[in-house]
């Protein structure tokens, strides 16, 4: 291919600049803590693969609008930490030979060392299945003390996991999140706001911890399809069972097959969320 042919090929959309922020300094997962993380070869507490995803998002938002908020896909992978006050770059290139659209997108410190990749898509038809509610049955959460551990017989392939649920208040947490996240982007304020992609997906992490009990572990990847726009007051329940269990490099991994309902009767979106819930100590 020319280089003419491959400037038109591939065009860029605006990109995006930001300093990463570790929303999760506090929480329950200590790979967010400069000390624990330092144990296992880090240099300091990992900011969240969710908030990383949540930057990702925004070339999309921008120049997709609600389009890919309700029929919008992506395949994300975090392959190097990102740490607070890290400058970061989200550069996105369209693909235009392809149909339907696919965007490639990079998450870049300033030195150019690429720290997360994705492929998004919009209206991919073939992308999956429209899944039934109905074959993600919901179950009670366990108490926080009879959480089981996070061990490879504890996680039974196809079984349901609690189901975790929340009144959506865009002018309350969802707020706050934003502020977290430094977003700007119209869409998500006002009168028509919409729930954050980034807010969404943070609830596979919580679905994962309200489960079981874990720490430190590394949310690595997800791949995950909306398939409604969240608005304010609607009860947004996160459904979902283990898909998989895999060793590899010494580190044990689970994938989680979730489904977001929103009020008992609408697909929000699905995803399959892949985290190191055992990771190699070095």
């Amino acid at each position: 291919m020319s280089a003419n042919e491959q400037k038109s090929k591939f065009a860029p959309i605006k990109s995006y600049g930001i300093r990463a922020r570790n929303t999760a300094a506090d929480s329950e997962n200590k790979i967010h803590d400069d000390e624990i993380a330092s144990r296992y070869g880090f240099r300091g507490g990992l900011v969240p693969g969710v908030t990383v995803y949540a930057y990702m998002t925004v070339p999309l938002v921008e120049s997709f609008g609600e389009g890919w908020l309700e029929r919008g896909a992506m395949q994300v992978k975090f392959n190097r930490p990102v740490y607070e006050g890290e400058s970061l770059t989200i550069r996105a290139d369209v693909d235009n030979d392809t149909e339907p659209r696919r965007v490639f997108i990079n998450a870049e410190r300033e030195d150019g060392e690429v720290c997360a990749v994705a492929i998004a898509t919009l209206d991919d038809k073939d992308s999956w299945m429209m899944p039934q509610i109905d074959d993600y049955p919901i179950k009670d959460l366990p108490e926080s003390e009879a959480r089981s551990k996070a061990l490879r017989e504890n996680f039974i392939i196809g079984a349901a996991i609690g189901t975790l649920t929340e009144k959506i208040d865009l002018t309350g947490q969802a707020k706050d999140y934003l502020q977290k996240i430094d977003e700007h982007l119209p869409n998500y304020f006002g009168e028509r706001a919409v729930l954050h992609p980034g807010y969404l997906l943070s609830l596979a992490n919580q679905i994962f911890v309200c489960n079981f009990t874990v720490s430190p572990w590394i949310h690595v990847g997800s791949e995950l399809i909306n398939r409604s726009a969240v608005r304010d007051g609607e009860r947004l329940a996160v459904r979902g069972r283990i898909a998989e269990c895999f060793e590899r490099k010494g580190h044990e991994f689970v994938v989680l097959d979730l489904l977001f309902v929103a009020n008992e009767n609408r697909i929000a979106a699905q995803a399959r969320h892949t985290a190191i819930y055992k990771l190699q100590e070095k």
